[in-house]
Order: C-alpha cells, then structure tokens, then sequence
C-alpha cells in the first residue's frame, strides 16, 4: 500500500523557523542543537533529541510509528517562537 505522504530526501534546507538553539539558550555550543527548518518543498524538518524507545510503550492510542520514523522532543521554546515563521494553512 502506497504512504499517503512520503519525505523527499532531495529537499534542501530553506530557512529556520524561529531561532536558534544557541540563541535560546538551549545549547552548550558544541553537540546540543535542536532546531526547526523548513524545507525548500515546504516540509519540515526538526532537529531533536531520539526519544523513540522511550515514548513508543506509551503512545496515546491512535498514534504509532512507522519502522522508518522517530519520535524527536525539542525544547518547547523552540515551537513557541517559531510560531510566527509558520504560515497558516
């Protein structure tokens, strides 16, 4: 069965939303880096920690993931403040 919706990994990163982990405090400047990014085919990318196997035993009912997917936490700052850059749809 064909995904109704499929990443394109050609996609290059376009702009930031919001602003950086470094900007925010939220990085030691060295290895700490979650970041919001919009793609040049109008995806997103984010940029966080890997929490899927400590998530997944406990996912609200109705949600799972795909063996290709993971579930990334980012600091909630990061969304709030990025929110202007989001365009509705």
């Amino acid at each position: 069965m064909a995904r109704s919706w499929e990443a394109d990994p050609s996609a290059l990163f376009q702009r930031r939303l919001g602003k950086s982990a470094k900007e925010l405090d939220r990085s030691d400047g060295r290895d700490e880096c979650p970041d919001i990014w919009q793609l040049d085919n109008g995806d997103i990318a984010v940029i966080g920690r890997d929490l899927t196997a400590v998530y997944e035993p406990r996912l609200p009912e109705g949600v799972s993931l795909a063996p290709d997917e993971r579930l990334v936490v980012i600091p909630g700052i990061m969304l709030s403040v990025a929110k202007p850059d989001i365009a509705d749809v």
